[in-house]
């Protein structure tokens, strides 16, 4: 019997999969598909752009050179030399490329985006965003899961879910795969999701959208990046990438399969011009449907990513909101196996996770709303137009899609604690990042204060103490931070040891001595 059984080997899956492997749990992935890559994945269909938040969940986990590497990511000229940041491909990726984030198509101005005016901010070769390809995502998730003993398995497809008290079993033809526990990874269409009965309730869609790979007879009748019209909206980010939303209520959507002719008659209606499409290479439809699982946990069975929820890929939240799911539930869930959580901490996930979902579907239908082709629609995107041109607008709106914003509510008012901690740096060199690699969380003592490395060690097997000043302390005597990177707890000059055991307590279990 396998501890966790993982059904879906998408980015998501392979993630927290790699998250439990990490932590020593036997972990076994079950997947449909019997082939790693296809045409969606690669570029450039298969693009996808990672937040702030999700670059740096593969930052502390030691996997963001790889990625940069694996992803063909920009670098910026001149950005190789980052004030207390080493060389590498993820340093030299910092600063970000700037001028790509927008909300409904509306782009903001670089020069009003200061990044360091958010909360609690400091140095990192982990700033976003990053453009990449879940072809590159998933085959170095793979390889990682692989290297920590994760057992993936392809070519299968599950049709029967049953569990009781003991652990859950999920059925595939005529093998049977035992497990503690399951977690539905499977995407929007989750045959977990359906077999176990969650309920998935929200919002129906607006439009159909499409993506397409082609050969455009007359380019220069299309512009370049977004384009909102009275019909619509389309996109193009390199000669042929196209993507388009066409206002039919979802009507075509996954109806029949995208012609050549359907897809250039939708083209001509938006864009509002005779162009031509020539050739096809790749299409695909979507929609903005925005649907969310009522509870992310029903007995020993789980949901993450797209089976706990879909809405569409406008601002590309998607793939970020599955990687924060799978960062959050990883290091619960292994507590949870290996038996030394506390009472209530699996609950937390969907008690912290929930909220963040149904907030990312409302900013999706929002942008919707202000792309409506109509009066209404129109009206609404002047005033948005004029909002995001000021600081005030611009910071919000580079706040959400960094995933700055998302703060849990932890029960302390501490306006860093619920927060991703900072890229902490201590004198000696060390780095916070240098202290997550394996997945413990971690007690930064600035003040190196006696009575809190004392506290420490009745806990050192699931948090590491490290102590010293550091470069920048932001104020701070000491924080305690999740294996997730959340901040826990944190400490004035003088730490108030109590405190810090309370929160230790309550994040990791019983001390250990």
């Amino acid at each position: 019997m396998h501890d966790v059984v993982i059904v879906g080997a998408g980015p998501v899956g392979l993630f927290l999969a790699c998250e439990l492997g990490l932590a020593g749990c036997s972990v076994l992935v079950l997947e449909r598909e019997r082939e790693t890559g296809s045409p969606s994945k690669a570029m450039p269909l298969g693009l996808r752009g990672l937040s702030a938040a999700s670059i740096e969940a593969f930052y502390r986990r030691g996997m963001l050179d790889r990625l940069v590497t694996a992803s063909g990511a920009d670098h910026i000229p001149g950005s190789d030399v980052v004030t207390g940041v080493e060389a590498g491909p993820a340093a030299r990726a910092w600063p970000p490329r700037r001028g790509g984030g927008h909300f409904a198509g509306m782009m903001l101005d670089p020069a009003l985006m200061d990044d360091t005016a958010m909360p609690y901010r400091l140095p990192t070769p982990a700033t976003g965003p990053m453009v990449t390809h879940l072809e590159a995502v998933e085959t170095l998730l793979s390889e990682q899961a692989s290297r920590l003993g994760v057992d993936i398995r392809r070519g299968v497809t599950v049709t029967d879910i049953a569990q009781d008290d003991e652990g859950v079993v999920a059925r595939a033809g005529e093998h049977a795969y035992e497990a503690r526990w399951l977690v539905g990874c499977d995407g929007g269409r989750s045959t977990v999701r359906g077999l176990v009965g969650f309920a998935f309730t929200g919002t129906e869609p607006q439009f159909t959208g499409y993506a397409l790979h082609a050969t455009v007879a007359e380019p220069e009748k299309l512009e370049f990046g977004f384009t909102l019209t009275p019909t619509g909206m389309y996109l193009q980010l390199s000669p042929g990438h196209i993507g388009m939303m066409d206002f039919d209520g979802g009507a075509f959507d996954r109806s029949r399969p995208p012609t050549r002719d359907h897809l250039q008659a939708v083209l001509r209606h938006i864009a509002g011009t005779d162009v031509t499409l020539s050739d096809v290479a790749l299409a695909s439809s979507f929609t903005d449907r925005a649907m969310q699982a009522t509870t992310y946990r029903q007995g020993r069975i789980l949901l993450a990513g797209d089976a706990a929820h879909i809405h569409s890929p406008l601002g590309g939240q998607g793939l970020n909101l599955g990687i924060g799911d799978a960062v959050n539930l990883g290091w619960k869930l292994a507590a949870t196996v290996h038996k030394h959580a506390p009472d209530g901490l699996l609950d937390t996930y969907t008690r912290e996770r929930h909220p963040i979902g149904a907030a990312v579907l409302d900013w999706s239908r929002a942008q919707v709303a202000v792309m409506r082709p109509d009066p209404h629609g129109r009206a609404i995107q002047d005033v948005v137009r004029d909002l995001i041109a000021t600081p005030d607008g611009a910071a919000y709106v580079s706040e959400r899609l960094s995933g700055a914003w998302i703060r849990y509510d932890l029960g302390d008012e501490h306006p860093l604690v619920g927060r991703g901690v900072p890229e902490f740096r201590l004198a000696d060199g060390t780095r916070l990042a240098d202290l997550t690699l394996d997945g413990r969380g971690v007690a930064l003592d600035f003040s190196d204060d006696r009575r809190l490395r004392d506290a420490a060690r009745g806990w050192e097997t699931r948090i590491r103490y490290a102590a010293g000043p550091a470069k920048d302390d932001l104020g701070l005597g000491a924080v305690l931070v999740r294996p997730d990177g959340v901040v826990a707890w944190a400490g004035d000059r003088v730490p108030d040891r109590p405190a810090f055991e309370r929160a230790a307590g309550q994040w990791f279990g019983g001390p250990e001595t």
